[in-house]
């Protein structure tokens, strides 16, 4: 493996995952043409509450690519097809709780972040309309997961870049054309996330092995195997519930701050998740190497991953600190054209100049523990950064207000690539251990 294998991987995953944070991002940059700032608030804090239900249950993509490409690895058709099946049972369940529990979820998110009247009347437009689309984004995840850890890259990418073009065009359509405002940005990311579900579903259909030997449910809930990917599962979703603390906190604080203030971050907040998204894709292909390598019990493959991981989080951090810098205020004009926003944004955006140096390893190294479902690591590294965050959170904020807020969520970011990084020789010592066990089983 080099450079270029590496690359032919990330680059196409990196387009693949940047799309998620595509969809909220086409949302705010579409009403941000509209006079009311309100209406970016609005999108912010119903974006926010969806990332929070995604985000807790993204694991179901993350862990389904490393059993995958494990599964690969190891050349076992029937443990893919299982690795395929258990978490699409998972996310058929989990769809199904959200949609019978949606008041309380809209009620008791807004009274956690608390806007301001009139932005918490456009999340809750917001809210009530993208919440059906729950069911198709969570099957879509596993779809996507069980694509990327099998190797086909191309066609996760056709479908996430299908899903934002119809977005797109139908954001433009139903709020310039059809004057739906809320409702129709909301309405276009529902009929996207549809159709990208439909879309996965046809291509599984063709899938001669999905087709010939799907498992009964028996087997998918068989208690060994199941276990062992809810440990998983678990460790990741504990990763993303202090996540979610950093970034809810970080939307409460902003909106102590002003209507203004709050749609200011917004903006620079999904400039942030576009650039943490690129991060994933190189992740992502950190982890179907480190999955194969684990599955195969290849060492060499392994410590390829591990410095082309490395090398690749700095290249790419010197490439997207400095795209920022020379294009900021385009990118900034992209999201509003209300100039006190902007002005806001600009006084605050150097922070995302830091960022990529900040969060790179941390990022990127993540794809080496999922792809070797080794998720301890992940949880305790993420345990611990929060942890350092609340502190500079509550230290800096009255010290320095937004510029504290910023200043606190750097800090996190640092934390999450120091700590997880302390971890990395432990990973090594594990696919040597591995490595061994399958010599001696060889020699036998």
């Amino acid at each position: 493996m080099n450079h270029r294998a590496y690359l032919a991987l990330a680059i196409p995953l990196t387009i693949s995952t940047i799309t998620t944070p595509l969809l909220g991002a086409v949302d705010t940059a579409v009403v941000g043409r509209l006079p009311n700032p309100a209406l970016i608030g609005g999108v912010a804090v119903g974006t926010i509450i969806f990332n929070t239900m995604y985000w807790l249950f993204g694991f179901l993509r993350v862990s389904t690519s490393g059993f995958a490409a494990q599964a690969s690895g190891a050349n076992d058709a029937r443990e893919s097809v299982l690795a395929l099946a258990r978490p699409f049972f998972i996310a058929m369940l989990v769809s199904l709780g959200f949609l019978l529990l949606q008041k309380p979820i809209e009620q008791g998110a807004l009274a956690l972040i608390n806007p301001a009247a009139d932005v918490g009347k456009f999340a809750s437009q917001y809210f009530s309309i993208r919440i059906w689309g729950v069911p198709f984004t969570l099957l879509n995840y596993v779809i996507l997961g069980w694509l990327m850890g099998t190797g086909r890259i191309k066609v996760a990418v056709v479908i996430q870049i299908l899903m934002n073009i119809l977005n797109m065009v139908l954001a433009l359509l139903f709020v310039n054309s059809f004057k739906w405002g809320i409702s129709g940005v909301a309405a276009a990311t529902l009929i996207a996330e549809f159709f990208a579900f439909a879309l996965g579903l046809f291509i599984l259909s063709t899938e001669s092995s999905l087709r010939k030997s799907f498992p009964p449910l028996k087997e998918i809930i068989e208690p060994g195997s199941f276990k062992k990917m809810m440990m998983v599962n678990q460790d990741l979703f504990i990763r993303t519930m202090c996540l979610l603390a950093v970034f809810n906190l970080f939307t409460m604080k902003s909106a102590s701050f002003g209507t203004e203030m709050l749609a200011a971050n917004a903006v620079l907040f999904q400039i942030h998740y576009l650039m943490a998204y690129a991060y994933d894709g190189f992740s992502n292909a950190s982890s179907i190497f480190a999955g194969k390598a684990m599955g195969a019990n290849d060492r060499k493959l392994y410590t390829k991953t591990l410095s082309m991981s490395s090398q690749w989080a700095i290249f790419s951090s010197l490439f997207l600190a400095a795209g920022y810098y020379m294009f900021s205020e385009r990118i900034i004009s992209i999201f509003t054209t209300i100039p006190s926003v902007i002005a806001l944004a600009e006084t605050y955006d150097q922070w995302l100049i830091l960022f990529p140096f900040a969060a790179s390893f941390g990022l990127i190294l993540y794809g080496l523990f999922t792809g070797a479902t080794e998720t301890a690591p992940i949880r305790n590294s993420m345990v611990f950064a929060l942890l350092v965050y609340l502190l500079a959170l509550y230290s800096l904020v009255p010290l320095f207000g937004n510029h504290g807020l910023w200043m606190s969520f750097i800090v996190f970011s640092i934390g999450r690539s120091l700590f997880l990084a302390l971890y990395v020789p432990k990973l090594n010592k594990k696919y040597m251990q591995r490595e061994k066990w399958a010599e001696r089983i060889e020699y036998r």
